[in-house]
């Protein structure tokens, strides 16, 4: 199985995005997990909150880093993975899966569309 699922969409600061019914879910990539190693905490905003895609809207934090999260699309926060304030490890161990970071209420679904398939963004990752 590729570290990239395919149904996702990805960004070249390594989020990656999931729509479903218009409601995005968010995170990081595997590739960016193991770049930043063992994460230790993650800043998330609050749900109701409105994010802008390619703005921050948060910092994960590792044991080498901090890192700024950039949003891949607009819209409102419409859920927080609280689970992430107990066990931030989640990120490293299913990025993709329990690691998910934020839902979000799509304003502009045409952005998801301009953002990396599977396929280019393993081509990203292995350059």
């Amino acid at each position: 199985m590729s570290s990239y699922p395919a149904g996702f969409r990805y960004t070249k600061d390594h989020e990656w995005v999931s729509v479903k019914d218009g409601i995005a879910t968010v995170g990081i990539t595997h590739h960016a997990q193991d770049a930043l190693g063992d994460v230790v905490y993650v800043e998330l905003p609050k749900p109701g909150s409105q994010v802008v895609q390619g703005a921050t809207f948060g910092t994960v934090e590792s044991v080498k880093a901090v890192s700024e999260l950039y949003a891949p699309v607009s819209g409102e926060v419409l859920e927080v993975n609280g689970a992430l304030n107990d066990e931030p490890g989640a990120v490293n161990g299913d990025p993709h899966g329990a690691g998910w970071m934020i839902k979000v209420r799509l304003a502009t679904p045409s952005e998801v569309d301009a953002l990396m398939d599977s396929t280019a963004y393993a081509e990203l990752v292995a350059s």
